[in-house]
């Protein structure tokens, strides 16, 4: 689109335009400028206001083109907003904007929870009428069709039902043919099941898409009714199965997971390792734990699986104090798994990309933040978070600067090389006081000091002195004539708001976990 995100206002604040409202509400579920991490998203025409308006001002197109851009990009943190946007645009009454919407399903809805869940967002928007006119029949018909026979079956057998949806429901209501031999397969075994799907397809002369569809499905049914625990693991290893397809009374057996943990995802092991640990799969010095190390050491597997530095702290701190949040589940740490947990958080800064914007960081330094947790980060304080993210700016962008604050203002002299327990010294060495919130942007306006962004980490305390930050900011950005942006970061908090609503340069952020962090880069960035 190219309308700008923001236009200045006569109170000396970035002012929000429709565009800039829809950005917000596809990456944050919101149109204002909050983001809470826990919070359950409740969707409905009343949150997206400003994206009906623009459909009725005839860039129904440009929406759905920009919905599409935020999920190509991730720019999206939860898919939620986008599907329920692109449905929205789905059920408007513009055909352009309707067939748009159409086109970019297969896109945008890649799996079936969320093509479920765009089903169920239509539904529910269609007030009275089913929603399932010829092109909803037709673009779910497509979603089928288009997929790779083989990849097809993995999908609707790992994520069977969602929102109240099963795979049967949307065949019966698209009234779907198939294109190919291969998806015929697999819409026989939804509608009739595997026996029927095998005796009509398993000839001798059928084609490689077909034999593979049903050695596929042929796996995925026995392990339903085995209990013999090293068939299934063969069966896991020889056929890619997913965690999902394996029957829960086996979910605690080693050879299961040990077969799993082949092609398991590194965010998937992440969350794992407890489990693993628990049931006896890793223990120290043996076979499993080496691969495991060896994986979580691979720079180049680091890399590919795009895992951020607070995730691997975090997944090391949950793994060292050895038991799940809900006590349910406790297990020994293993001293080798946490060494290269270490490992792998330090090699992990080098796979983040730089915004190229001058930030100015500024870290709470009260004593407060030595024991807060971090809502979304379980098992990190709020100077633990607060470290790491100052040796992600340190490390990452060059044109930065880290500063200390509570009712003093000191700079923290962080350098690339610095480990997290030496930042931590320097964090608990500034002096302590009062927070004052407003303490770096004035700083930064009285010695002319460029900033793109001024990011506060805190843990719950956001007071200030006699004036407010957004006053502060609009000082800053007037002295300076340029558009500064301000996120306030409360990691420990549940409900706070400094940012004004209608500057889109301000934005606060409620917790702080991954997602939190690329809601932080989109808005650096200038893309919410």
């Amino acid at each position: 689109m190219a309308e700008q995100n923001s236009t200045s206002n006569d109170s000396g604040g970035c002012g929000v335009t429709d565009l800039h409202r829809v950005r917000r509400f596809l990456c944050l579920g919101t149109e204002f400028g909050t983001y809470t991490l826990d919070e359950k998203i409740k969707l409905g025409r009343e949150n997206a206001e400003s994206l009906v308006r623009l459909i009725h001002d005839g860039r129904g197109e440009e929406v759905v083109e920009e919905i599409s851009k935020f999920s190509r990009e991730g720019k999206a943190v939860k898919q939620q907003p986008v599907i329920f946007a692109l449905a929205l645009c789905a059920r408007e009454s513009d055909v352009k904007t309707k067939q748009a919407a159409y086109k970019a399903l297969s896109k945008v809805c890649q799996t079936p929870t969320q093509l479920f869940a765009f089903v169920n967002y239509a539904e529910t928007l269609s007030g009275q009428s089913t929603g399932w006119g010829r092109a909803q029949r037709r673009a779910v018909q497509a979603w089928y069709n288009e997929q790779e026979p083989r990849q097809l079956a993995y999908l609707v057998t790992k994520y069977r039902h969602r929102e109240g949806w099963t795979h049967k429901d949307l065949l019966r209501l698209c009234h779907l043919k198939p294109t190919n031999q291969g998806v015929a397969v697999v819409i026989r075994y939804i509608v009739k099941g595997f026996e029927s799907a095998e005796k009509e397809f398993d000839k001798e002369d059928a084609s490689d898409d077909v034999k593979n569809v049903l050695t596929f499905l042929r796996a995925v049914e026995d392990v339903k009714n085995m209990r013999d625990e090293g068939s299934v693991a063969g069966l896991v290893e020889q056929h890619k199965l997913a965690k999902e397809h394996i029957p829960t009374q086996l979910l605690k057996s080693k050879e299961v997971w040990r077969a799993l943990l082949q092609d398991m995802p590194m965010t998937s092991l992440l969350r794992c390792l407890g489990k693993l640990s628990a049931i006896g799969l890793l223990a120290p010095l043996n076979d499993q734990s080496q691969a495991v190390c060896e994986r979580l050491t691979d720079e180049e597997q680091l890399k590919k699986a795009l895992v951020h530095p607070l995730t691997l702290l975090t997944a090391l701190k949950q793994y060292e104090r050895g038991r799940g949040d809900k006590m349910k589940q406790k297990w020994v740490p293993d001293p080798q798994i946490m060494e290269a947990l270490n490992t792998a958080f330090y090699n992990s800064f080098k796979n983040i990309e730089p915004t190229s914007k001058c930030i100015l960081l500024a870290v709470d330094c009260g004593r407060s933040m030595a024991f807060s947790g971090v809502n979304g980060s379980s098992g990190l304080t709020a100077a633990m978070a607060a470290g790491a993210m100052a040796m992600c700016v340190a490390r990452t962008e060059p044109n930065s600067h880290v500063f200390g604050f509570t009712d003093q203002l000191v700079q923290m002299n962080i350098t690339t090389d610095m480990r997290l327990d030496q930042i931590l010294q320097i964090v608990g060495a500034t002096p302590k006081g009062r927070t004052d919130c407003v303490l770096p942007i004035l700083y930064a306006k009285d010695n002319n000091i460029p900033v793109d962004m001024f990011l506060y980490l805190t843990d719950n305390k956001t007071g200030t002195g006699d004036i407010r930050p957004s006053e502060a900011l609009k000082q800053y950005r007037a002295a300076t004539k340029t558009d500064a942006r301000l996120c306030v970061c409360a990691m420990s908090s549940n409900s706070f708001t400094l940012a004004d609503p209608e500057d889109a340069g301000m934005l606060d952020i409620i917790g702080l976990d991954s997602l939190a962090l690329q809601v932080i880069r989109n808005f650096a960035l200038g893309d919410i």
